[in-house]
């Protein structure tokens, strides 16, 4: 029997109003002063003032960062560690989406590794923890909370790398549903499908362990018969709830198990052309669950029962392709985008799409159906 290691954020705040715990949070790891990294978007709705105020009414010194880009450039990190050490922060604190909560965990941990961040593209080369972090989510989406993934934009090889270390769990994650209620219905569903991924690929995943299992079963379960309902009513603080729920498993899950080929083809693509990470997961979803179905199909059908799809009488092959049109029927609801040539993709770009899949390994080892070139030309073609 193989082992099994699981591991994830050390500690977990979550529920309305929660966002007003921030200032115990910080000095209950003796944070001092803190650096706030945002994007101009959330730094633009308030809820960035918000935050300072709670931090200052604790007495705590506070700085902002809020220049984090959309599938952030490596080089940003250069810029938030200048600000990192102008405001001389002991604590980091990253509110927003996965962007956000990337530069703040990398920030965090360059602000005690020598640089520059390139060296550290991989897994486990990080050679010491950084400093404090605490993750504020405002979309039900990435998970980046609770993972020890950062997620960066290599523009010269059009590609997204990965570090990967057990130091970039943030300290805690502060989980506050409240925060999602102004989410537009098109970012709702981009980012709840990343979360339904997540869990799905971790379900699939060929590292999946008994512990990732539960964990992607029940988040599979919340996103999916939530994100209707949060997309079509923004203001539901129970579907709210249940997504950053949902979101917030379905990362532990994939952290333990692994994501698989979708996020692969999704990298180049979103590098390239710049389709936003939940869109460029949904529009490669179906063509790769169909790819892989062969790969296990036991578990590819179980997912069928799992969207509450009536799978009595079907053979497994037939119930996993029920888990596929309930996916379909998903993402038109939603008005996700399912086809790249809505993004100018081409046939004439396949090939090097295809080959910078390719070199996505990290993810490709996790996949349960191996994959050759042609395999990915034949996909994005599909999904064309």
């Amino acid at each position: 029997m193989r082992q099994e290691i699981f591991a994830t954020t050390p500690r977990i705040v979550m529920g309305a109003g929660s966002l007003a715990r921030v200032g115990d949070e910080v000095k209950r790891q003796n944070g001092t002063s803190v650096l706030i990294v945002t994007d101009p978007g959330v730094a633009g709705t308030g809820i960035v003032e918000r935050l300072e105020g709670i931090l200052k009414d604790a007495g705590l010194a506070v700085a902002r960062f809020d220049k984090v880009e959309a599938d952030p450039r490596y080089e940003i990190v250069e810029d938030s560690l200048a600000a990192l050490r102008a405001a001389k922060a002991d604590t980091v604190i990253g509110i927003g989406g996965g962007s956000s909560l990337d530069m703040a965990k990398i920030t965090a941990v360059m602000a005690v590794n020598e640089g520059p961040v390139g060296r550290y593209f991989g897994i486990d080369l990080v050679p010491q923890p950084g400093l404090k972090t605490i993750l504020i989510p405002t979309t039900a989406g990435t998970g980046s909370e609770v993972t020890p993934i950062v997620i960066l934009s290599d523009h010269h090889e059009k590609l997204k790398k990965g570090v990967v270390s057990p130091y970039l769990f943030p300290s805690c994650a502060l989980l506050d549903p409240e925060l999602t209620l102004g989410l537009p219905p098109a970012v709702t569903a981009a980012t709840g499908m990343d979360a339904l991924i997540h869990a799905l690929e971790a379900y699939t995943s060929k590292n999946a362990t008994a512990m990732s299992d539960v964990l992607a079963r029940e988040a599979i379960g919340l996103v999916f018969h939530n994100i209707r309902t949060a997309y079509a009513n923004g203001e539901n603080l129970e579907a709210r709830s249940n997504m950053l729920r949902g979101s917030l498993l379905a990362g532990m899950a994939f952290a333990n198990a692994g994501v698989t080929a979708v996020h692969a083809f999704a990298y180049p693509i979103g590098a390239e052309f710049h389709i936003p990470h939940g869109v460029a997961n949904t529009i490669m979803l179906v063509p790769v669950m169909r790819f892989n179905q062969t790969g296990n199909l036991p578990r590819f059908a179980r997912l069928a029962e799992l969207l509450g799809e009536n799978t009595a009488g079907l053979n497994q092959r037939q119930a996993a392709a029920r888990a596929v049109a309930a996916l379909t029927d998903l993402a038109e609801d939603l008005r996700v985008p399912q086809h790249l040539s809505a993004f100018g993709v081409k046939e004439g770009d396949i090939p090097n799409l295809a080959a910078g899949v390719m070199k996505v390994t990290r993810l490709l080892a996790n996949n349960p159906r191996r994959l050759a070139v042609e395999d990915a030309e034949a996909i994005y073609r599909e999904a064309l």
